[in-house]
């Protein structure tokens, strides 16, 4: 049965993502995995981890300033710190918190220097949350932090442990609404590619289909695109993983990967393209990467493993690489969420020695690479994969079965061109 897709507003005739559902469940699976742990609490920086546990959020210019933390204790109820402004109005508009959100600065990622006291006002905080639940013998579990307050922490008696692998393990098998927002987001970028497929053309620039992607998905309800790598031409090979201002010309390969987030939950998503005609040597290059990425979706299916998946991937040295490392991700799959790089990650350079079971409701994202024998055409495909109880649906339905041309179509005296030309 087809993963459904819903419209993206709420309404009372149908049963759509239950937001309530969502809150819940991920919280329980957080609140679980602890209970199960030598841990006395979680404390989280990380602001996807932040928001699984508490469901808020203040914007993604937040993303990267480490600014935001919860504590999850054993037995009990994220408190969020956050903002002031912020923490009034989770006060006011996320009951699920109930008095729980709290005003709470950390260091700004070292803007606030140590003598203002910031890293000790925040290991104080914590050690009186411990202290009145007698959990501050116990072990505290930490995804990410800034070193200030890592050492504030030691010295008020608190034992650090990681918490990291904690959080990656409860967020990667989704609850049925978090399979729900991915669908959704690969969605907007189906639509996204619909605009870029019509838009190409000689002369279009790779910084223009970046800005025409994010216009789609911003006025379509994406929160944040975070990345559109539009790669083109003599780029493609090697793969600078950024756009730049090169104007796409007749011949040329194009790929992008499209990566926003629609509610929280992400995209990696590549296509790629040939303008205006496809070279005998880009079909061919095509063709092996779709190979392979087929081989691996085929082995998708509750039971099996990553070390089986990327078994039948290319070695490095096969596509001009000397090792596994100088090759990563390009041959590649991972855990795809409230970031696009999660449990479980599929490499020949770590799952052929580290193999990880597939389980049903893993959200990932396989993706392959093959360079044309001309040194500089190469394709990218991928593909956004939910395991289910017998196999496997891809979510990502944008066509890339074949090679597709794009531009326009080019007339000899004798009519139209051969779309295949050496």
């Amino acid at each position: 049965m087809a993963i459904k897709h819903y419209g993206s507003m709420a309404v009372d005739w149908e049963q759509r993502i239950d937001f309530d559902r969502l809150r819940k469940e991920r919280l329980a699976r957080a609140k679980a995995m602890l209970a199960r742990s030598e841990m006395g609490a979680l404390l989280c920086f990380d602001m996807n981890n932040v928001r699984y546990l508490t469901s808020t959020h203040i914007g993604t210019w937040a993303q990267d300033k480490i600014s935001r933390f919860t504590l999850l204790p054993q037995n009990d109820e994220p408190i969020l710190w956050d903002f002031g402004s912020a923490a009034r109005h989770h006060e006011q508009n996320c009951p699920w918190l109930g008095d729980r959100s709290r005003a709470g600065i950390p260091l700004l990622r070292g803007a606030m220097s140590p003598e203002m006291g910031r890293a000790e006002n925040v290991a104080r905080k914590i050690k009186v949350e411990l202290e009145m639940r007698g959990l501050l013998k116990e072990p505290v579990g930490i995804d990410i932090v800034e070193p200030p307050i890592l050492f504030a922490l030691q010295k008020e008696g608190i034992t650090v442990v990681d918490g990291q692998q904690l959080m990656s393990d409860a967020r990667e098998i989704k609850t049925q609404d978090e399979i729900s927002l991915l669908n959704h987001s690969a969605m907007l970028v189906d639509g996204a590619y619909h605009e870029l497929y019509h838009a190409m053309r000689p002369g279009f620039k790779e910084n223009e289909a970046v800005g025409l992607v994010n216009k789609f998905l911003y006025d379509n309800g994406s929160e944040y695109v975070e990345g559109v790598n539009a790669i083109s031409g003599e780029r493609c090979s090697p793969h600078p993983h950024v756009f730049s201002d090169r104007a796409l010309r007749p011949g040329d390969p194009v790929y992008y990967d499209i990566l926003h987030s629609y509610m929280g939950y992400r995209t990696c998503y590549y296509r790629t393209f040939t303008v205006g005609y496809a070279p005998q040597g880009m079909i061919d290059a095509y063709k092996r990467c779709r190979d392979y990425l087929d081989a691996a979706i085929a082995l998708v299916k509750p039971g099996r493993t990553t070390a089986e998946i990327a078994s039948v991937w290319p070695k490095a040295e096969e596509f001009g690489f000397p090792n596994e490392e100088a090759a990563f991700a390009l041959q590649f799959g991972h855990g795809i969420g409230l970031a696009i790089w999660e449990k479980p990650v599929i490499s020949r350079m770590v799952s052929l020695e580290h193999a990880h079971v597939i389980k049903p409701g893993m959200v990932f994202a396989l993706e392959t690479f093959w360079p044309a024998k001309d040194g500089w055409r190469a394709a990218r495909i991928e593909e956004e994969i939910v395991v289910t109880e017998t196999g496997a649906e891809i979510i990502t339905r944008f066509p890339a079965e074949e090679l597709l041309v794009v531009g326009k179509q080019y007339f000899t005296v004798n009519g139209p061109l051969s779309t295949v030309r050496e």
